[in-house]
């Protein structure tokens, strides 16, 4: 299955990246818990041409202290209010399922899918820390292998869910009175040591049948989970020679473990700052860092690219041809000045029908139909 072009993508993180980016004149952080803001900020990534818009979240208040920003809408709410606003580019939120339900988040990713005619991802992420555990109650903090087992577990149980209907099991016959075809809905029957769901969802299969799923491979834990389970694997590097190794052992992990590495993309996190010149968007990251000061939250990514739309695009070139990763994650220090000047790295907006499609994927079929074909209904 081959690859359909260098992805790119931008991670949406409030006014940006940086904790201190909130201060800029043209953070907009006056909008920041405004539909608008939302809107505007990711319809203007998609007329850049970007193929998709992380949207991060957490159960937890962002750290650095009262000079960073605190506070935050939900992720998968955000990505549903700007549905009908775009047209092309995937939104991808990131959800936690520590301490959440896999029925309650399947249910929103299949409706965000349908919402976006076929254009969402799911990025999973747990939830660490007794502060998170704290604000539910339910039970205290995990470590990183009991994390991601969970986590596993509940993508195992989404996926299934997304799989309970089959694709023509609303038959919306108005003679007869049926409007689903009961044997096309299947319990999933799962029991492990987290879950038991017996299912079926309440939500019909939605146009990409499986909506993306994606994983940051931080950490042997959630590397494993994602080898296993993820469309879209994240990572961070010191380097392009850095990534590009970490690109190929993850694809030797992909191949050992039966999955095609080609059905699978490795992106690269890479935090940018944009402006007119290169010295410009130097000086502006250093103000940005002496606003912070101590408290400046190390980002996960260590690659940094500070310069102008031009620079950029020869350093997206660069990772391509030296085949780093499939596609890119840029991470804006501040994000309304980035969207602004994207525009001028001048790249060719792909049309697709779903996200999917982008990716080179095929839409997969039920694995109940599958496993009920040839069997007398």
């Amino acid at each position: 299955m081959a690859h359909s072009g260098f992805f790119l993508a931008v991670e949406a993180a409030g006014t940006g990246a940086h904790p201190a980016s909130w201060r800029r004149a043209d953070s907009r952080a006056e909008d920041l818990f405004t539909g608008r803001y939302w809107t505007e900020v990711i319809v203007a990534a998609e007329r850049a041409g970007i193929d998709a818009v992380f949207l991060p979240d957490s159960f937890g208040v962002q750290p650095g202290g009262p000079g960073a920003t605190r506070g935050r809408l939900d992720s998968v709410a955000i990505a549903a209010h700007v549905a009908a606003a775009t047209h092309r580019v995937g939104l991808i939120p990131q959800a936690p399922v520590t301490h959440t339900e896999p029925f309650h988040l399947a249910k929103a990713i299949q409706s965000l899918d349908f919402a976006t005619l076929g254009r969402a991802g799911w990025e999973v992420t747990v939830s660490e820390g007794d502060e998170q555990a704290r604000a539910f109650g339910r039970k205290p903090a995990q470590d990183a292998a009991a994390l991601w087992h969970e986590a596993d577990e509940a993508i195992e149980v989404a996926t299934r869910l997304w799989d309970s209907w089959e694709d023509d099991a609303e038959i919306r016959d108005a003679s007869t009175g049926r409007f689903v075809d009961r044997d096309k809905l299947h319990y999933i029957d799962f029991t492990g040591d987290n879950f038991a769901v017996k299912g079926p969802s309440i939500t019909p299969r939605s146009p990409q049948g499986q909506p993306i799923v994606a994983v940051r491979a931080d950490g042997a834990a959630a590397t494993a989970v994602a080898l296993r389970r993820a469309d879209l694997i994240r990572i961070g590097a010191d380097d392009l020679d850095a990534a590009r190794a970490r690109r190929t052992a993850l694809r030797a992990a992909l191949a050992d473990a039966g999955r095609d590495p080609d059905s699978v993309h490795v992106l690269l996190d890479l935090d940018i700052h944009l402006a007119g010149s290169a010295d410009a968007a130097r000086a502006e990251a250093h103000t940005l860092d002496g606003w912070a000061g101590p408290v400046r939250t190390a980002a996960p990514s260590a690659l940094r690219h500070l310069g102008t739309a031009e620079t950029l695009r020869e350093v997206l070139a660069a990772v391509d041809s030296a085949e780093a990763a499939d596609g890119v994650v840029l991470r804006p220090l501040a994000l309304p000045a980035a969207v602004r000047l994207l525009p001028a790295i001048n790249r060719k907006p792909l049309s697709y029908s779903t996200l999917r499609a982008r990716l080179g994927l095929p839409r997969p079929e039920s694995r109940y139909a599958i496993s009920t074909k040839g069997t007398p209904s």
